[in-house]
């Protein structure tokens, strides 16, 4: 399965990345109700960390970030499951098929280059950072060096006072 389909799923939602059930149950290709009673009938498989239901509030806000949620989703008056990493494993003990397993080998890949993508992103950050301080530094230091030239100019351009024996006009 193409890991950018599967990336495309995930969503941050309390600080945690996620994939809501219905996206699961549709590349499991199970009904999302089915999909719920398995979670249902194992619950204790399932703390908190793993999966949780969406408040209201957080499911308006997904509906009104994604516009590509099927039609059918956003107006259905049950709130979905968001399983985290490790709730998407525990969901190969639950479901029990091939494709569960294939699906789920797929999944956790796309989690780990989101991860991969996510620590080279904060280390070009801190590339970019120590860039920017160093550069701030060198046009400091090349600011100063212009103002100083500028002051000396100043100074030579100032008329000066004639040094020596003054010999002065009777007319």
């Amino acid at each position: 399965m193409e890991l950018q389909i599967i990336q495309n799923k995930i969503f941050e939602i309390r600080g945690q990345r996620i994939i809501l059930d219905f996206d699961l149950a549709e590349l499991y290709e199970v009904e999302t109700r089915a999909l719920k009673q398995a979670v249902k009938r194992n619950i204790n498989r399932f703390p908190s960390d793993f999966m949780f239901e969406l408040t209201k509030n957080e499911w308006q806000e997904v509906i009104t970030i994604c516009d590509n949620l099927p039609q059918t989703v956003k107006f259905s008056p049950a709130l979905p499951f968001a399983f985290s990493e490790q709730g998407v494993a525990m969901l190969s003990s639950v479901l029990r098929s091939q494709k569960a397993i294939d699906i789920n080998i797929s999944i956790m890949r796309a989690f780990v280059a989101l991860r991969q993508y996510a620590l080279g992103y904060a280390e070009l950050n801190r590339k970019l950072e120590d860039f920017m301080i160093e550069t701030n530094m060198q046009f400091s230091d090349i600011y100063q060096a212009l103002t100083e030239l500028a002051s000396k100019k100043e100074e030579e351009s100032k008329p000066r006072k004639r040094i020596g024996f003054n010999v002065q006009n009777k007319e």
